[in-house]
């Protein structure tokens, strides 16, 4: 069972997270200052701080994170849910998820992310208090989600799963063995990740857009992504249903010996994703055609990229990995805390005269040891034991 080889992925995959936004202030893509707080379509919830300093490198390594990285994280938090459901029962799954992830994103919403934004608010403020920025706040239209955004959602395909589960486990369970089924054939297992992908992906990314975000109090998403996550969710309990040490996932099965390919796929996939994006932004050719070429090349790049990266780990790194065992059951409160100490890492290196990487070095180191010590420091809080303590017994 490729247990060592997930793990170390889920780590992987939260450091990565935390690199992405620890660079987003260096784009080289970016406006010559920051975008001011009160201004529509309030674009500092893409790039909070915006900094002098720049490196068109980071823009290509976050324009390829993006394209792949959340679907691989849907991917792995699909992969033991029918499992949950089956030892646990459907109602027992959602209490637990609601303390998991409901909880957490509420109090990551409503209480970290006004803290993480008052610095995008003071690089253009003219009153700079802490009153001023509330009264800003309260009069934006929505309520900034920030990275926590996934939460929700990975919630909402909890109850999706457990509705099914718990209404239609004939059917569900027939769905989990066809998928997992397909794992043993891995290359009827990519073609029909692709074809669903597209299903879901490319209608409303032609219709709604490949980019724009709708924002609903405090959920957030983008409008061309949902049902394409939800693809990749579905995929990974699949896959999970039918037995991660068979398969797709076995570790010395078909996507271990092919990380090369995997790796070539993807470069491939998302040079061409790329330039159809280019073609698409300059209009030079049929607009409709530009569209749909790029939507395509997203499915396929994104795609590559998730089993690139699943072949990766299982080729090279299913063991224990000492470098990463401190971060091991640590990941899940980094994610939640890591975007205060970015954006605030950020602001206080502004108008400091040091190289683009420089900077995006301290602010990725500096954000991961603070965010490792505070989830250290929050874990001795009784109130915090008390609630995994209960999810402990809710869940046995």
């Amino acid at each position: 069972m490729p247990v060592p080889a997930l793990n170390n992925l889920r780590i992987a995959v939260i450091v990565i997270v935390v690199a992405v936004h620890a660079v987003m202030a260096y784009l080289g893509s970016s406006p010559a200052s920051s975008f001011k707080f009160d201004d529509p379509p309030w674009r500092w919830r893409s790039i909070p701080i915006v900094d002098a300093e720049r490196w068109y490198g980071f823009d290509i390594f976050c324009a390829i994170q993006d394209v792949y990285l959340i679907s691989l994280l849907f991917f792995l938090s699909g992969l033991f849910v029918w499992r949950s459901l089956a030892r646990s029962g459907s109602r027992a799954f959602l209490r637990d998820r609601a303390l998991r992830i409901g909880i957490p994103f509420v109090l990551a919403v409503g209480l970290l992310m006004p803290l993480a934004h008052y610095p995008v608010y003071r690089a253009t403020a003219a009153d700079p208090s802490l009153a001023a920025y509330w009264q800003h706040w309260l009069a934006l239209p929505f309520w900034p989600a920030g990275p926590p955004w996934f939460l929700w959602m990975l919630l909402a395909f909890d109850i999706v799963a457990a509705g099914l589960f718990r209404f239609g486990r004939a059917s569900a369970d027939a769905l989990g063995q066809s998928i997992g089924r397909l794992g043993i054939r891995p290359r009827h297992f990519v073609v029909a990740l692709l074809a669903a992908s597209a299903l879901a992906y490319v209608p409303p990314a032609l219709m709604l857009g490949p980019w724009d975000w709708a924002h609903i109090g405090p959920f957030s998403f983008q409008y061309s992504r949902p049902l394409h996550y939800l693809v990749y969710f579905l995929a990974g309990a699949g896959v999970g249903a039918y037995g991660i040490d068979r398969g797709l996932l076995a570790p010395d099965g078909w996507l271990a010996k092919r990380w090369a390919s995997a790796g070539a796929a993807t470069l491939v996939s998302f040079s061409l994703w790329l330039g159809m994006v280019g073609l698409a932004m300059a209009g030079d050719g049929p607009l409709l055609v530009l569209q749909l070429c790029q939507a395509l090349a997203f499915v396929l790049c994104c795609a590559s990229g998730v089993l690139f990266m699943l072949a990766l780990f299982l080729r090279f790194a299913d063991r224990r990995l000492p470098m990463l065992d401190p971060l091991g059951d640590k990941t899940y409160g980094i994610y939640l805390v890591h975007y205060v100490f970015s954006i605030w890492l950020q602001y206080a290196l502004l108008g400091i005269a040091i190289f683009a990487v420089a900077k995006a070095a301290i602010v990725f180191a500096g954000t991961l040891s603070m965010s490792f010590l505070s989830v250290v420091a929050l874990r001795r809080i009784s109130l915090l034991r008390r609630v995994d303590r209960l999810r402990s017994r809710l869940t046995t």
